[in-house]
């Protein structure tokens, strides 16, 4: 192979690995007809339900089996159904379950910002929304009146060849475990990928700007003008973020809405994993970079290995799963792991990594450097020149018949008090765990009970979480 021909050779396998998972992900003449009739079935239905409530109110198909840049297998249908912007909130909740009982009678009610009804018609995830039906994303009163803004304007900007390269994009992402807006993977949305596209006008030419990003990356598809410095409060309420400005390491602001970003939700790992494999794929492209990794689960064997390897003490916090959606319970795992990692690290017994995982029960895991402490701990006070507040310090430990001092060291006065916890076990045992700043229904969860597993212990968790265990014990980008 001459050198001209090596150098080709990189483009030639892309291409052809591009093309053989865009045939794969394309849906097929048939499964595009089968969505079709299903839908259209429905949204007739919605739509008489619809106007025997409100005459003014009309019905949408919107999402990426509206804009074509549905992945072939997926299932999922999204009605949404507008009513008049005069119409109270009340009322528009109660239209909207009727409506959507009247489309699924087999359906079942679930909570977003508002209640809307899902079911299951011939192998297809339906949803059907109430929204309002709006001039403007100005005037939005919940975070579904967008969704309509977000169709229109997309079918504007897609062609064929766009859409294709939307599903690929997809497909990637869903491969390096990134995709999805959840607060669970806290990734990419359909929606994001799909602007992502558009702005840079394919898959591979968004891979190679990806491939250099430095964030902050910022991009404004309709030239809004917003910027990190410029920009209001994000108004992405699924990001749980609703008083912070634009500081995410990714910033693409809404072509419909100029004061919300699109990638709030995206967490900076995630955005460095996307680089991560943008970079990998596109210096060796392969069709297993397109495809999940579930991992085995770990073994007791191999997990007991890996502690005496790593010399480190595992600790685990093991509750009862509050029962919530996974858009409520992880912002509060993580709330309620910063604290308690915040509460050992504080304590002395350094947190080397951690991690919170959830099923039927909820773990706050992290691994430690440090597992004992001295029976004393250290406790600087005030220069001694600083009359006050030094008298202060001295008088409080001069006759403590448990401390040691106060001394003077290097110009200021020392104590050496007795430690609150000299293990990690006593601190997370205590009431004082209470005190770190837990999530709301976390803290409720354990005040119910716990359990407190240390070292060895934590091979108890492999019957539910090894996947998990396995995933944090063999770390991959």
């Amino acid at each position: 192979m001459s050198e001209e021909d090596a150098d080709r050779e990189p483009d030639r396998d892309l291409e052809q690995v591009v093309a053989e998972i865009r045939a794969r992900v394309t849906p097929d003449d048939d499964e595009r007809a089968r969505l079709r009739e299903v839908a259209d079935r429905l949204m007739g239905r919605a739509e008489t339900a619809a106007t025997d409530l409100c005459a003014d109110a009309d019905v949408l198909q919107v999402g990426s089996t509206a804009r074509d840049t549905w992945i072939s297998g997926d299932r999922d249908i999204d009605i949404f159904v507008r009513f008049p912007p005069d119409l109270d909130r009340e009322t528009l909740e109660e239209y909207g379950l009727e409506v959507g009982h009247a489309t699924l009678p087999e359906g079942h009610e679930e909570y977003a910002e508002h209640p809307y009804v899902k079911g299951e018609v011939e192998g297809f995830d339906i949803d059907v929304v109430p929204c309002f039906r709006l001039e403007s994303t100005t005037e939005i009163r919940s975070a579904v009146d967008r969704t309509p803004f977000h169709t229109q304007y997309l079918q504007r900007r897609l062609d064929d060849e766009l859409a294709a390269a939307v599903r690929v994009t997809k497909q990637f992402l869903k491969g390096i475990g990134v995709y999805g807006s959840d607060l669970r993977t806290r990734g990419f949305s359909g929606y994001l990928t799909e602007l992502l596209v558009c702005e840079y006008g394919g898959f591979r030419p968004l891979l190679e700007a990806a491939a250099d990003w430095r964030p902050p990356v910022e991009l404004d598809p309709e030239a809004h003008g917003r910027t990190h410095e410029t920009a209001k409060p994000t108004r992405n309420e699924a990001a749980g973020d609703a008083d912070r400005p634009f500081d995410d390491p990714l910033i693409v602001i809404d072509p419909t809405d100029p004061e919300r970003n699109v990638a709030a939700v995206c967490s900076a790992e995630n955005v460095a994993r996307f680089q991560h494999y943008a970079r990998e794929f596109l210096a060796s492209p392969r069709i297993d970079s397109f495809e999940p990794d579930d991992p085995d689960p770990l073994s007791e064997s191999a997990l007991r290995d890996h502690l005496e390897r790593r010399d480190t003490t595992p600790v685990a916090v093991r509750f009862d799963a509050p029962d919530l959606v996974e858009d409520q319970l992880y912002p509060q795992l993580r709330k309620s792991l910063a604290g308690i990692t915040r509460g050992l690290d504080n304590r002395g017994f350094d947190v080397f990594r951690a991690t919170t995982i959830a099923d039927e029960t909820a773990v706050v895991f992290a691994e430690l450097a440090v597992d004992e402490r001295p029976a004393v701990e250290r406790h600087e006070g005030p220069p001694v020149h600083v009359r006050d507040h030094a008298t202060g310090f001295y008088e409080s430990y001069a006759d403590d018949p448990d401390a040691y001092g106060p001394f003077i060291e290097g110009g200021r006065y020392v104590t050496e008090r007795e430690r609150e916890f000299t293990t990690a076990r006593a601190f997370l045992e205590s009431d004082r765990l209470f005190d770190v700043g837990l999530g709301a229904h976390v803290e409720t969860a354990l005040e119910e009970e716990y359990d407190v597993l240390v070292g060895t212990e934590i091979t108890t968790l492999l019957d539910e979480f090894g996947t998990e265990l396995r995933t944090y014990f063999d770390p991959w980008p």
